[in-house]
């Protein structure tokens, strides 16, 4: 890739990167009322993703194998009792991946 071309990729992306921030401010703007759709997915979408990451996630988890999925059933249950508990999204996603790979490094190897 020349020259040339990084220049035009990099400022390709800070004008899509740029777009995504600067848009919704431009769509939405503060002293107008927001639409309820777009209000309600402001709602629901956030729960849906994690959902779908977390269904990704399990999706090829090996029940039938030599762990049973014990270790990916173990570092959720932790990750959601964390979650209740503390409502720290950062400590219980560090929390849950660290028993993950250490489970599954040194207890079920």
């Amino acid at each position: 890739m020349s020259f040339t071309e990084q220049i035009i990729t990099i400022a390709a992306v800070v004008l899509g990167t740029m777009m995504t921030r600067f848009l919704p401010f431009l769509v939405f703007p503060a002293n107008k009322k927001t639409p309820p759709l777009i209000a309600f997915l402001g709602k629901v979408l956030p729960a849906a993703v994690m959902g779908m990451v977390v269904v990704y996630s399990l999706k090829d988890t090996p029940v039938a194998g030599s762990s049973h999925g014990l270790p990916e059933l173990m570092a959720v249950t932790c990750t959601i009792l964390l979650q209740v508990y503390t409502r720290n999204m950062l400590l219980t996603i560090a929390s849950g991946t660290i028993l993950y790979m250490y489970l599954v490094q040194k207890i079920f190897v």
